[in-house]
C-alpha cells in the first residue's frame, strides 16, 4: 500500500480482533501523538503559512479522532494510561538520521517519516476492517472505514508538503531540479528502513499494535 515495503503479518489482523480493547488504547495514543506532531512541525516552521495551515488541519483531525476514539474507551469501561514507550517511532527517528547525505532539508525528512506512518495506519485499519467480526457495532466499523480514508488523504498531504518544502529549500539556487525524482528516492530510502523496522518488531513483540 502507498510506498510501503513490508506488508503487515496476515496474522496481525487476527490478534487485533481478539483484543480490540488493546487496540483501541494503543490508537488513542497514536491519535494524540499524530496531533503532537503535526504541531510540533508548525511551532518548529511557523514562517511557512501553507505548511501551518495545511498542519492545523491535520493536528485538528488527528484530535477529533483522539476524541472519538477516547469515546469508545468509556464505553467499553476501559482507561487510557500512560503512553507506552514508540519504539516504531523512535528507530523510524534513528534511520531519518542514518539517510545519505544530500542538499535535503530536515524538514523533508521529517514529513516522509509522517507520511509513512500514516501509511501504516492506513494499511492497518484496512486489515482491522476487513477482520472485524460481524458483531461489531455499526458505529465503530464506520469509524473505522473513515479513518482508512483520512490517513490515506494525510499520506498525500504529508508527502506533498515534504515536495513543497524541497521545492522551496532550492528556490532561488538557480539549477533546474526534478524535485519529485528526489523526494520519492528519500521516501523509498526510509520505506526500505521502515520495512525492516516493522519485521524487527513482529519478531520481538508479538501485541497488535497500530504501527510497529
Amino acid at each position: 500500500m502507498f510506498c510501503l515495503r513490508t506488508p503487515t503479518d496476515p496474522a496481525w489482523a487476527k490478534q487485533a480482533v481478539g483484543d480490540l480493547d488493546a487496540v483501541l488504547v494503543d490508537h488513542a495514543h497514536c491519535e494524540m501523538k499524530a496531533a503532537t506532531n503535526a504541531l510540533s512541525l508548525v511551532v518548529r516552521h511557523s514562517s511557512d503559512l501553507g505548511l501551518v495551515r495545511a498542519l492545523t488541519d491535520l493536528a485538528r483531525e488527528e484530535l477529533d479522532h483522539f476524541r472519538r476514539v477516547i469515546a469508545f474507551l468509556e464505553r467499553r469501561g476501559l482507561s487510557l494510561g500512560a503512553p507506552p514507550v514508540d519504539a516504531y517511532a523512535a528507530e523510524l527517528r534513528r534511520a531519518m538520521g542514518a539517510l545519505p547525505q544530500a542538499d535535503v532539508p530536515p524538514l523533508v525528512d521529517r514529513l516522509l517519516v509522517g507520511a509513512l506512518i500514516e501509511a501504516r495506519s492506513c494499511e492497518r485499519f484496512k486489515l482491522l476492517l476487513d477482520a472485524l467480526p460481524a458483531d461489531t457495532s455499526v458505529e465503530l466499523r464506520v469509524f473505522y472505514e473513515e479513518l482508512f480514508a483520512c490517513e490515506a488523504r494525510h499520506y498525500r498531504t504529508y508527502v506533498d508538503l515534504a515536495t513543497q518544502a524541497q521545492a522551496g529549500h532550492w528556490r532561488g539556487k538557480g539549477a533546474a531540479r526534478d524535485i519529485d525524482s528526489i523526494v520519492q528516492v528519500r521516501l523509498a530510502h526510509l520505506a526500505d528502513a521502515e520495512g525492516a523496522i516493522v519485521r524487527s518488531l513482529t519478531e520481538r513483540d508479538r501485541r497488535a499494535t497500530v504501527h510497529g
